[in-house]
């Protein structure tokens, strides 16, 4: 797994908090075990017209505030709550406020791909900002352009080290090849292919409709190989219908998928049952619910990485070297 230094030398003049909404909150309280602090406390409850509503019940004047919420399903909820504690830490004279996104909502609407629609993500980082968050921090972005939607610092990280370090302790991996689930994903791929010392192969499709993706073809030597599957995302499953293709090119029945979030709609955990899927391995950016929870998914935690990136944020410490592989 990969391991990442809590310690720090410098001296922060302002308290350090965190606090977390209830979308993840398993995640926040494994973050704060790592700093050695104890998670803030605060309350959220929803009126019965469904309005939401925040409580912060300690002071934060003059701290600096982290606040961890990942905007999973209920993602209107999850958004509304985070801004909210935004709105609420400023209002509370709180000395910097840093939104930890691990799951950014909206992420895969940034962009107009036709006339009179709404750039989401963009709306979504105005709100944040225009509400008073002086820092954002996210994990493996559908999109790394949407950083410049931003005019406040934005630290993007990934959890490829922790998928990648899962996948060098395995010992087939020498017979694998790693695969972008398409041509969007070449980039992610290959530096996960990279760190692996391992071929990339891309799937090419081509999308039908709204809900249905074709791959068209197949680029690179995957004869005999197992397949290493990788991409950000895993919702619908429409990725999990595609991997017959990679056994049909003559890859061997055995495919493993390493995505970072794992929303898993019920038609996702539905393809897992395919037999030629060996494991997915996702992370906990997303807390996953009993329902989810699928004998192939495995977990991988990255509270050590977000506590790590706290820490050295309030230390005023370079996060530089954790930024690898982003």
């Amino acid at each position: 797994m990969a391991s990442f230094r809590t310690g720090s030398t410098a001296i922060a003049t302002h308290p350090l908090r965190l606090f977390s909404g209830s979308a993840n909150r398993p995640l926040a309280e494994e973050v704060a075990r790592h700093l050695r602090i104890k998670l803030g406390r605060a309350k959220t409850s929803w009126f019965p017209d469904t309005e939401v509503h925040v409580l912060i019940q300690e002071v934060v004047r003059g701290q600096d505030v982290f606040i961890l919420q990942s905007c999973s399903a209920p993602v209107n909820d999850h958004l509304m709550e985070l801004l909210l504690f935004i709105d609420a830490f400023r209002r509370a004279s709180a000395h910097s406020i840093t939104v930890v996104l691990p799951y950014f909502p909206y992420a895969r609407q940034d962009r107009m791909s036709r006339g009179r629609e709404a750039v989401s993500a963009k709306v979504v980082a105005n709100m944040i900002e225009r509400l008073g968050a002086d820092r954002v921090m996210y994990v493996d972005i559908h999109n790394p352009a949407i950083q410049g939607f931003f005019d406040i610092p934005v630290d993007p990280l990934s959890a490829l080290p922790i998928l990648t370090d899962y996948f060098k302790t395995q010992p087939w991996t020498r017979e694998a090849v790693v695969v972008a689930a398409d041509v969007g994903r070449a980039k992610l791929a290959g530096k996960f292919a990279e760190s692996l010392h391992l071929p990339l192969v891309i799937m090419h499709k081509r999308r039908e409709s709204v809900n249905r993706v074709k791959t068209t073809h197949i680029v690179g030597d995957i004869e005999g190989k197992i397949p290493i599957v990788v991409d950000d995302i895993i919702a619908g499953g429409s990725l999990l219908t595609q991997l017959d293709a990679l056994v049909e090119a003559g890859a061997q029945p055995e495919i493993h998928l390493a995505i970072t979030h794992p929303v898993l709609l019920p038609t996702a955990l539905e393809h897992l049952e395919n037999p030629i899927i060996r494991e997915l391995v996702v992370t906990n950016t997303i807390h996953l619910p009993p329902e989810k929870r699928h004998p192939k998914i495995h977990v991988l935690s990255v509270a050590p990485l977000l506590a790590e990136v706290i820490k050295r944020i309030h230390a005023g410490e370079s996060i530089s070297p954790l930024l690898r592989l982003t």
